[in-house]
């Protein structure tokens, strides 16, 4: 099978030639590999324009609108191969990455999705740890990440990550990834939504940790900073998770999670009981993080709902906006 590899990036031009060369070591030489590039990034195609590729099948492909879900759009509509392998600019693929992708598809064509383990390094210091539990959205809504610290044997899950999936074109060939996640940048969760509408569709999707790559998590340059809390960058995760298992959920889930989110929630999106929790140690950030879970759910809830009709106070969601914006 033929393998494409799909890499967003903006200005990291360091990071991203270390991917490329990771590229270049494959056991399983790659059949395409697209860079998509922000027009305005300079810094990136002055790198470009000087990188040797070598034997590398090096195409790249321009971008104007900002965020991850128009970079890998812009990307998909340029994929020629049979698998697109998606990883970060900042990641370098172990040498068996392409060749135990194709393994997977080959042998079983259920499978829509391949994923596995991202080795992330911090300041060169290894984030190791063992869970067997990964990749899996529980029935009420909480989801369960831990990709970079799976072991065990190849198994089903609901969820890849970003750094390290791959598809089957033919299963994504009428997706493309959603267009309404909020956010400039990495636009957290995107992958959540586009993993459960091909799941939705009936195709398997498989992490083995034996899939790896090398994680280094550079610099972004958009409102999420990571470690640091910014209150328009979590307000933005916590809709876009939100949006993905409203898509995803039957009516009855919806309504579980929607109580079990704003009772309960997960420190990364918090109800009222993890707000409680975390109170006595973070104090006003710990209030901070909970107005802004809400404030996140309810445009969660108020962009699923503008797609089918659902109006509030007689106003849909995106019309309030407009008016917000008109003044």
């Amino acid at each position: 099978m033929k393998n494409t590899v799909l890499i967003p990036t903006y200005r990291r031009p360091l990071d991203l030639s270390c991917c490329l060369l990771a590229l270049q070591a494959q056991t399983k030489p790659a059949f395409q590999v697209i860079v998509v590039v922000r027009d305005t990034d300079t810094e990136t195609w002055q790198f470009l324009s000087e990188f040797d590729p070598g034997t590398l099948p090096l195409e790249t492909v321009t971008v104007s609108v900002p965020g991850v879900v128009a970079a890998l759009n812009a990307g998909l509509a340029a994929v020629k191969g049979d698998i697109v392998s998606i990883t970060d600019d900042d990641a370098a693929p172990h040498p068996t990455w392409l060749a135990r992708i194709s393994d997977r598809f080959t042998h079983d064509t259920v499978i829509g999705a391949v994923g596995g383990r991202d080795w992330i390094y911090q300041h060169n210091q290894l984030d190791d740890g063992c869970r067997q539990v990964v990749g899996r959205v529980q029935w009420f809504g909480r989801v369960i990440g831990n990709h970079h610290w799976g072991v065990g044997e190849a198994r089903e899950v609901d969820v890849l990550k970003g750094v390290n999936m791959s598809f089957r074109t033919r299963a994504i060939a009428n997706l493309r990834f959603d267009e309404r996640m909020h956010g400039t940048g990495a636009q957290v969760h995107f992958e959540l939504a586009f993993c459960l509408a091909l799941k939705r569709l009936g195709w398997k999707l498989i992490y083995d940790p034996q899939v790896r790559v090398n994680h280094y998590p550079a610099q972004r340059f958009d409102e999420d900073k990571r470690q640091q809390f910014h209150q328009v960058a979590f307000i933005n995760a916590v809709h876009n998770e939100t949006l993905g298992l409203l898509e995803y959920f039957s009516p009855l889930q919806r309504v579980v999670f929607l109580v079990w989110a704003m009772l309960v929630g997960t420190r990364d999106a918090l109800g009222l009981v993890q707000w409680l929790r975390l109170f006595p140690s973070q104090r006003s950030l710990a209030s901070r993080k909970w107005l802004a879970s809400v404030e996140g759910r309810w445009q969660g809830f108020c962009t699923w709902g503008d797609m089918r009709g659902i109006r509030f106070l007689g106003v849909s969601h995106a019309e309030a906006q407009r008016r917000r914006e008109e003044g």
